[in-house]
């Protein structure tokens, strides 16, 4: 992909600056895709990308967001990244931004998104950071090479716990809060597709589906700030509020039991036709989480 593909104008201008904290910002309401293209975001949680016409999640409340509630502003489906509920190529772009790194099975996960969609975006922690830096709930590390996805299943969430002593004893604190900071992108994958994603799981017999251990993780759906409001304000001038509104979302599922197309409407469920299952419809939300 070409830089122009990868970075917005404004995004170029910005790093030109030496300003990459606001071009890291600024990468979400970037999508390189025509006005009528159809755009899903999967594990769009509590801040959706605005150019993203329909919406899944696998959870309405998870610790894995930090509890931050699902905006559920246009079309919204919840479902599995990896049995997504939509027909062969609905979608012409999808953004998986933050979510690859959650699933136990990835290769299922990126099989999925090139089923659905002809193109998309993903974005990561790259693997280095994932190492001294690890989240209870990411099972995967991640990082490109010769511009093809390298993936590491985890065994358990902390692989080294030596180096992230080291780590958090001294380095931490400046890592976090200056030089990644100043230079985000640096910490991060950001993987544009085109009709295919080129991608190797380098340990595939590993078992990534542990059960992540608890800790305390503070709830942030409550929390008011500047940047929150800024967001908000920006996904709703950006986002395409009339266009989303008419999107006849049934059309585009598929059952994810036995990959049914037809359907049974009705107001609080919809009815599979090909093998007679019932998925309850809760605020206008399709539950399909069918694994």
């Amino acid at each position: 992909m070409t830089n122009r593909i990868e970075q917005s104008l404004p995004m170029r201008v910005a790093r030109r600056l030496g300003m990459d904290g606001v071009a890291w910002s600024l990468r979400r309401f970037h999508c390189p895709v025509p006005r009528d293209a159809l755009v899903l975001e999967v594990g769009s949680g509590g801040n959706p990308y605005a150019r993203a016409n329909v919406l899944l999640d696998a959870h309405e409340n998870t610790r894995e967001r930090h509890w931050a509630p699902l905006i559920a502003d246009r079309p919204t489906i919840l479902g599995f990244v990896e049995n997504l509920p939509f027909r062969d190529r609905a979608f012409d772009f999808v953004i998986a931004s933050h979510v690859l790194e959650h699933s136990p099975d990835p290769a299922n996960f990126l099989r999925e998104l090139q089923r659905v969609a002809r193109a998309g975006y993903l974005e990561v922690p790259d693997a280095f950071m994932e190492r001294i830096n690890p989240y209870r709930d990411h099972r995967l590390e991640i990082t490109v090479r010769g511009g093809r996805l390298m993936v590491k299943k985890k065994s358990s969430w902390l692989l080294d716990p030596e180096l992230v002593e080291l780590y958090e004893d001294r380095v931490k604190r400046p890592m976090t809060r200056e030089l990644m900071r100043r230079r985000p992108f640096d910490f991060h994958v950001r993987y544009y597709w085109s009709e295919s994603i080129e991608f190797e799981v380098c340990n595939p017999a590993v078992d990534a589906a542990w059960r992540a251990p608890e800790g305390a993780l503070p709830p942030t759906g409550s929390r008011s700030s500047a940047r929150s409001r800024l967001r908000h304000v920006a996904r709703s001038l950006l986002s395409q509020h009339r266009r989303n509104r008419g999107i006849d979302l049934v059309s585009l599922l598929r059952c994810p039991a036995c990959h049914g197309t037809e359907w049974t409407r009705a107001e609080t469920s919809l009815t599979c036709r090909g093998c007679d299952r019932a998925f309850a419809v809760v605020d206008g939300i399709p539950r399909m989480a069918a694994q």
